[in-house]
């Protein structure tokens, strides 16, 4: 007998696992058992994603779904992992809980670097192991160094296309093989999730959908800077011909962000919709139809322009690639793709074409010596490409992916001259330097 076990934790990769089952991506198990994390800060106050609209239209596909924080209570499923010594014991726990006797247990887990995937993966030794991906951030390098005995046991990365042509860097330490989940089965998928999910509110014509994101969580922007932004995304939706507007806020955001957008749409004659409840943004596209999709680097940029080809623009990438620390951040690869392919919202032309910025031989270049960058032990191999780029490459328009203390530290063309290298260790240096990047923000704002 085989079980499968899949593990998720958001309804969007539920539909990315849903998908590649109807795409018989999987072979045939005796059993399909849905695990599902609830890995909010406080999950006793949040929907797990077996409460969410729409998930009854997927639990078909699964012959039992299954709670993660309910078999480890009183454990946070993001913080918590066992102790070596106790696998065995929370192997032989967790197959009588979940009624597995001698089963056979494949895997199929996201964000295997961090827990709970890591977690499931260590206590059921010698499972083999698929990783799935439904963002932007597979293009990138494995954010910290796996334990061999985990990453030697992955055998493939199921992703999304939603950069056509590019090719995953994640995991590929491990010689682990993309395998792209069908993209029409995958919009099928949402079209059904969709079918449940409550009516978004009536707006007239087809209006520009800005997406919140909830930056000053992560510590990249102050909630100060974040309401700047969402009213730039507006400010420039309106100066591109758009007056009907539609706010997706954060589930999480703070409810002043919406008050401080509703001000800014009277004085500026807007009519405002501010989502309420949450929802896909995918349900979004195929319910309004949206004119124009804003955001800054969220996923849902690409499936609006890979997925559904609505128009698409971008919003303060600048700010944030000068702002993501350290410099390994695994959201500088998402950052960088989204600055690197979609017209800023300024750019009226831009915005119109929908050209790329670069072609899929360019971003897969300049991504791979950000990757090494930011993971040099984990992808040695890659010091070459990384070298060839930037003395090739390195200007006005690709300076901002890099950081010149990074390259310094790891001997990368771009780097500081020997005779100069202790200005970056220097107290006094780096307090005038903070000090000019704070009025030079001041000046642009």
């Amino acid at each position: 007998m085989t079980t499968r076990i899949l593990l998720a934790s958001t309804l969007y990769g539920t539909a990315t696992l849903a998908a590649a089952l109807d795409a018989e991506q999987f072979a045939p198990a005796d059993r399909t058992i849905l695990l599902v994390a609830n890995n909010a800060a406080t999950p006793e106050t949040a929907p797990a994603v077996d409460e969410m609209p729409g998930f009854e239209r997927l639990r078909g596909r699964f012959d039992d779904v299954l709670s993660w924080n309910a078999a480890i209570a009183p454990f946070h499923p993001g913080g918590w992992a066992p102790r070596a010594d106790d696998v065995p014991l929370w192997e032989r726990y967790l197959r009588l809980l979940w009624d597995l006797g001698d089963d056979d247990v494949e895997l199929a887990v996201e964000s295997i670097q961090v827990n709970p995937a890591m977690a499931v993966a260590q206590i059921f030794t010698g499972a083999p192991v698929d990783v799935y991906a439904d963002g932007l951030m597979s293009y990138g390098p494995t954010r910290n160094k796996i334990d061999p005995l985990v990453g030697t046991r992955i055998r493939r990365l199921l992703h999304l296309d939603l950069v056509p042509g590019l090719t995953p860097l994640l995991l590929t330490e491990f010689g682990v093989e993309p395998e792209i989940v069908p993209t029409d089965l995958f919009v099928k998928v949402l079209a059904d999730v969709g079918g449940d999910a409550a009516d978004p509110p009536q707006v007239d014509g087809e209006p520009a959908l800005l997406l919140g994101q909830y930056l000053s969580a992560l510590g990249i922007l102050t909630a100060e800077e974040e309401e700047d932004l969402h009213v730039r995304m507006m400010r420039g939706a309106v100066e591109l011909g758009h007056h009907t507007v539609v706010f997706k806020p954060h589930p999480t955001a703070p409810a002043r962000w919406s008050r401080a957008l509703e001000r800014e749409a009277e004085r500026l004659g807007v009519d405002l919709t501010v989502l309420d409840t949450p929802v896909l943004a995918e349900v979004l596209y195929q319910r309004m139809h949206p004119a124009l999709v804003v955001g800054c680097f969220s996923t849902a940029l690409l499936t609006a322009s890979a997925l559904y080809g609505i128009p698409v623009a971008r919003v303060g990438t600048d700010i944030l690639l000068d702002r993501l620390t350290p410099y390994q951040n695994s959201n500088r690869v998402p950052v960088t793709i989204v600055d690197a392919l979609l017209p800023e919202l300024t750019d009226a032309a831009g915005v119109a074409s929908q050209e790329q910025g670069l072609s899929v031989v360019e971003l897969t270049q300049l991504l791979r010596t950000v990757g090494f960058a930011m993971q040099a032990k984990i992808y040695p191999q890659l010091r070459p490409e990384a070298e060839r780029y930037l003395a090739a490459h390195l200007d006005d328009r690709t300076w901002r992916y890099f950081k010149r203390r990074r390259l310094t530290s790891l001997a990368l063309p771009g780097a500081l001259p020997p005779q100069l290298s202790f200005i970056p260790r220097n107290a006094t240096v780096r307090s005038i330097a903070r000090r000019a990047r704070t009025l030079q923000r001041a000046v642009r704002r």
